[in-house]
């Protein structure tokens, strides 16, 4: 299942152009990004390799058990409130969730290794990250306004998520084939636009205050998902299945 990805736009930040600025909040938001993915990637691991921990969320006769729809949902519940509650919430709380919000995904994560092999899920992994690394890249250094080109993107995630959640219940793999083609041009093209938005924020911000460190968050939140969206939708096509 995607996660939730909005645009966001934030009126008080002031848009000028300061590398040094820039770089040092990318840096941050990087960090905390890496620290999401590092929580991700050992919470699948330890329940992929727990068979008690794992059981919880398939049943080997029944399929998945209450616990595991739970799994799959919950960090798009999770987006929301992020997403949202952003103004509302405090540091501390936004941190909370965040962290909260990796681990799920890491939960869900863990039925990758029910489905693929070890080797394919490496291999679109390292795929994903290179894909990601040079969009991220183009976004930062192009001259080019990408935020007409975002804005019709995140429509495209929109009705994407949506044809998707409805296949979740269809479940034709047909369909999820192509909506996974669609997600990955989504995402790689949103993969820019996010850091070009991020540069720009990154360089009118005032640091030392509560707002700065939450902007932080939310940039690290935002490539976050964004990675995640691309590999379980490069995972789709080109996993190999045990």
């Amino acid at each position: 299942m995607e996660n939730q990805n909005p645009d966001y736009t934030y009126q008080n930040v002031i848009q000028i152009e300061d590398a040094a600025a820039s770089r040092k909040y990318l840096a941050k938001v990087f960090l905390w990004m890496f620290a999401a993915l590092g929580i991700s990637a050992f919470t699948a691991f330890e329940f992929y390799a727990n068979n008690n921990l794992l059981e919880l969320l398939v049943n080997p006769v029944t399929g998945l058990t209450g616990l595991g729809y739970v799994a799959i949902f919950a960090p798009v519940a999770f987006s929301f409130v992020i997403s949202f509650g952003f103004n509302r919430i405090s540091y501390v709380a936004l941190l909370a969730l965040f962290i909260t919000y990796a681990f799920t995904i890491g939960v869900s994560l863990s039925f990758l290794g029910i489905l693929y092999t070890a080797t394919s899920i490496f291999g679109v992994f390292l795929s994903s990250a290179l894909v990601f690394g040079i969009m991220a890249i183009a976004g930062y250094t192009t001259s080019m306004d990408l935020t007409k080109f975002g804005s019709v993107l995140i429509i495209l995630f929109f009705g994407a998520f949506a044809v998707s959640l409805v296949n979740f219940f269809l479940g034709s793999s047909q369909l999820q084939y192509i909506i996974s083609f669609v997600f990955v041009a989504i995402m790689v093209g949103l993969t820019a636009y996010y850091m070009q938005m991020l540069k720009r924020i990154g360089a009118g911000i005032e640091y030392g205050t509560e707002s700065s460190k939450k902007l932080v968050l939310i940039g690290a939140f935002i490539l976050y998902t964004t990675f995640i969206n691309l590999f379980m939708s490069m995972m789709r096509i080109f996993g190999s299945r045990k």
